[in-house]
């Protein structure tokens, strides 16, 4: 064997295997977790259209309101993979002990604006009257352990940056099982309806949060001192420089989807619900990719930590293949099976049929959204995050928004538009974040 490529087999095999190890994980995570949830849209779903409207309304603002921990997720596990890596176990408790810091800092302010701006958040969304009241006591009852969500997302990155993939995946699967478990009691057995569907959510999410405060701490090397807990400006400086345009992406992205649903939710009940179904059903497909993306962060910063250059290399490059690979046959059996999917989740046939045309659109485009979301954790692991901002928001605002707005509230035209639209972002973000991704000048 010539020796570069033995070489080359010395570096790729022990990454392949970390990643691998890493992310299993994190993916079977992710797909437990989600199917989980499928369970919950499911069971919503039996109640009405109107049901899953109601709880539906509120998802795009979930998403804003928990870009925060998220953000803050992302620059916390790339400095604490990095100091783990270097083998920093000062900094790396220093980080633990900030975190506990902003988790609840920030969890305490989005609480309370959560909890204020609840009976108002549907009418901006401009869903349907009767929908206004259920959404609202949806979201108010969510948001009544959002504190513990938060410190879930927040402690959740520390325990990865250690390469402990498996705890996350344990807490986040027992919090959906109960999710599950308290919805059958709540929304069938006490009859509740969309308030049980919440009373479940807020239980099963506090639960959570709670479990994964105590898994961190029952790690030695991230469990904080008093002294660690207090505020550390360099440290503080350091999380705000990566996290800031990591929060700024996403608050750009999600204010994106909360006017990209605001004009669907403006086409009826119908629509609405067979297009908020779709996208729930849609999640198994990339789920993969998003479990890859979390066990690549954690190597990159690692193999920065190490001031491994080949490493790093190697974990970009196996990481966007396979990555590209699994979601060109998730693509293609969302295609397939793109119709039975979309009756698992509601009873009536007119949204099933309308939601399976969407998923069949939304399949060819699959490899370019794993595309996107690979490189995004290869960035976020070098606390590289100021393109990604830049090409998330020319696509977010200049592509899916503009278009969809010609599309609806110009030329009057159906869902199809909508998605057509929708796909054209996730194709031009992924090739955007290609061309310039970091250190790309340099292969």
């Amino acid at each position: 064997m010539p020796r570069h490529l033995s070489v080359k087999k010395q570096i790729y095999k022990p990454v392949l295997v970390s990643l691998i190890g890493l992310s299993i994980p994190t993916i079977l995570e992710e797909i437990l977790s989600t199917l989980l949830q499928y369970v919950d849209t499911a069971m919503v779903g039996r109640l009405g259209e109107k049901a899953t409207a109601a709880v539906s309304t509120t998802t795009t603002i979930g998403w804003l309101i928990h870009s925060v921990p998220g953000a803050m997720a992302v620059a916390l596990l790339a400095l604490a993979s990095k100091a783990n890596g270097a083998g920093d176990g000062e900094k790396l408790k220093k980080l633990a002990g900030q975190s506990v810091l902003l988790a609840f800092i920030s969890g305490t302010v989005l609480e309370i604006m959560a909890l204020v701006l609840a009976p108002f958040i549907p009418v901006w969304m401009g869903v349907e009257p009767d929908i206004v009241k259920p959404a609202g006591t949806y979201f108010t009852i969510t948001s009544i352990t959002l504190i513990l969500r938060t410190s879930s997302r927040v402690f959740a990155a520390m325990i990865r940056s250690v390469k402990d993939t498996k705890s996350p995946m344990y807490i986040s699967v027992g919090e959906n099982v109960l999710n599950v478990l308290l919805n059958i009691l709540f929304i069938y057995k006490l009859g509740l309806g969309v308030t049980g569907a919440a009373i479940a959510s807020c239980i099963s999410f506090g639960t959570g949060g709670t479990a994964m405060f105590l898994m961190m701490l029952s790690k030695p090397e991230l469990r904080p001192s008093l002294s660690d807990i207090k505020p550390d400006i360099h440290l503080l400086r350091e999380v705000f420089v990566i996290g800031l345009p990591a929060l700024g992406t996403t608050v750009l992205s999600c204010s994106g989807y909360i006017v990209f649903a605001g004009m669907v939710s403006g086409m009826g009940t119908t629509i609405f619900a067979a297009h908020s179904i779709a996208i729930t059903a849609e999640q198994i497909v990339y789920i993969p990719g998003y479990g890859l993306r979390a066990a690549t962060s954690t190597l990159v910063g690692n193999a920065l930590g190490e001031g491994d250059i080949q490493k790093l290399k190697a974990t970009e490059r196996i990481a966007v293949f396979m990555t590209v690979m699994i979601m060109i046959i998730n693509g293609a059996l969302l295609y397939i099976f793109a119709l039975p999917f979309m009756q698992i989740f509601t009873n009536s046939a007119e949204a099933a049929v309308i939601g399976s045309k969407m998923l069949k659109l939304v399949s060819f485009s699959e490899p370019f959204f794993g595309l996107m979301i690979v490189l995004e954790g290869i960035s976020f692991g070098m606390g590289r995050t100021n393109h990604i901002f830049v090409c998330e928001s020319a696509s977010m605002w200049g592509i899916r928004i503009l278009f969809t707005f010609f599309c609806v509230k110009i030329f009057g035209l159906g869902l199809t538009s909508v998605w057509l639209c929708m796909i054209a972002d996730n194709v031009v973000k992924s090739l955007l974040l290609w061309v310039f991704r970091p250190g790309c000048e340099k292969r």
